[in-house]
């Protein structure tokens, strides 16, 4: 276990934040403001937390589990929640909302986007008196770097606030921090987007290949859009302090109303790219017809002149096969030949301005 006490000796925290190299921060960790007004940070387990829990005034602890229902429920009994609200928080989707009065549990999605791979993970908030609980998977990352600075925050909080008040404006600052780090995918799939838009004016790209990565694109759009509703969701059912856990001072919740803006802000973003991208849908369609009616044309086309040159080979074997009978006895082979090249042109010079007058010689672009 690692801890500092801030004001207790500034040159040791000091110290041990310059040396701790970043990747290096411990996903489990506690951050409370102690009854004495000191600030202190704890990195470890969940037994080295709890005698620091009894002499704090308010407090933030972040667990990462592999098992977020099982793990996720011992956690939570262990520190007096009803290890029920895990498990029905775990079992919702992406969003979820449950009040018990004397306690409040939140589920929210955190986005990590991969170029145009969506990975959706859940991020379970646990909130009674003065102590907020963050659970999640070994994916999520955000809150961890969030730690670094969290001792600051710690002290910038008013003293003579009401312990909701307080919680409340630790819970504000995790959710804030949740839809940044949320935020950051739109960036990576408007990079991709950049990518395939370069595709779509190359008449020489793959098509079946740009159609997957449009495809692919389109999905992650509807996968990132659907993890913002389901923030806003959230952000909506705390926005006007219904619950007994949640602050109801107009000048706090002002903030809860500054994260569904910045959501619905985000929200439009995308709904944008999605319209770009489905008229990017639109010109790769005609690009397809196009292809296909160029196709469908020269093959007509091959058609006609096929029949053309059918006749033309057809009516001197006929022809020919009739002057071997016979009938053309009397006839001088001259006169047969003249005749078979009279009857061929003639014939071919028939069908060809008789297809053209039908209008069956297609124009081919």
């Amino acid at each position: 276990m690692r801890i500092h006490d801030e004001d207790a000796d500034t040159k040791v925290e000091s110290s041990l934040i310059q040396k701790a190299p970043y990747n290096e921060i411990s996903p489990t960790f506690c951050v409370a403001m102690l009854k004495n007004g000191s600030t202190v940070k704890l990195e470890g387990q969940l037994n080295d937390f709890l005698p620091t829990l009894k002499e704090s005034d308010f407090a933030w602890i972040n667990f990462q589990v592999q098992d977020l229902k099982e793990e996720g429920s011992q956690i939570a009994s262990k520190l007096g929640f009803n290890p029920s609200i895990v498990h029905e928080l775990v079992s919702q989707r992406f969003s979820g909302y449950d009040d018990h009065i004397t306690e409040l549990g939140l589920l929210l999605p955190a986005v990590r986007v991969t170029r145009l791979e969506v990975e959706i993970n859940k991020l379970i908030i646990l909130m009674k008196a003065n102590i907020v609980v963050t659970i999640h998977g070994e994916h999520v990352t955000r809150l961890a770097k969030f730690a670094r600075y969290a001792v600051t925050f710690f002290k910038k909080v008013p003293k003579n606030l009401d312990d909701v008040d307080k919680i409340s404006l630790v819970l504000i600052r995790i959710l804030d921090e949740n839809n940044e780090r949320n935020f950051d995918g739109i960036r990576s799939i408007q990079e991709q987007g950049e990518e395939i838009s370069k595709y779509l004016i190359d008449p020489s790209a793959g098509r079946q290949e740009l159609g997957s990565d449009i495809y692919k694109m389109k999905h992650a759009l509807i996968s990132y859009l659907e993890a913002l509703w389901a923030s806003l969701d959230v952000v909506h059912y705390l926005r006007y302090g219904d619950a007994e856990i949640i602050t109801d001072d107009p000048i706090i919740l002002q903030k809860v109303g500054m994260l569904s803006t910045d959501l619905t802000r985000q929200i439009s973003i995308s709904e944008q790219m999605s319209t770009v991208l489905a008229s990017g849908l639109e010109v790769l369609q005609s690009i397809y017809n196009n292809q296909l009616t160029m196709l469908n044309n020269r093959m007509a086309m091959m058609g006609v002149w096929l029949a053309v040159l059918g006749t033309a080979f057809l009516v001197p074997n006929t022809v020919a096969t009739v002057f071997g009978t016979p009938i053309a006895e009397h006839l001088e082979w001259h006169t047969q030949l003249w005749i078979i090249i009279l009857s061929t042109l003639a014939s071919v010079l028939f069908v060809y301005f008789f297809m053209k007058r039908k209008g069956m010689f297609p124009k081919v672009q």
